[in-house]
């Protein structure tokens, strides 16, 4: 297990990964960071605590505003497959 250092608004916060994901950490904090710059640029400062239960709930709200993926008929075919074999390999 590795532990990055993630920097989100000028304050470091020691995180845990699994060995091989730092990069992608490091980018996912990046991501944090740069929309916890716009919510203080739009609403001015906030106490940490404030700033972190805002940035989790405008995260939290643009996630659930995505669409829902939807399966391709290919996707389904795909899963169908991959149940039949794994019935075919229990009932052996």
């Amino acid at each position: 297990m590795s532990v990055v250092s993630i920097p989100i608004v000028n304050k470091n916060y020691p995180m845990g990964c699994e060995d091989g994901q730092e990069s992608r950490l490091i980018e996912l904090g990046k991501m944090v960071d740069s929309r916890a710059r716009q919510i203080l640029d739009k609403i001015g400062p906030l106490p940490e605590n404030a700033l972190l239960a805002t940035l989790c709930i405008v995260l939290a709200d643009e996630l659930r505003s995505q669409p829902t993926p939807v399966a391709t008929e290919g996707d389904l075919r795909e899963i169908l497959a991959r149940i039949r074999e794994i019935k075919h390999k229990i009932s052996q």
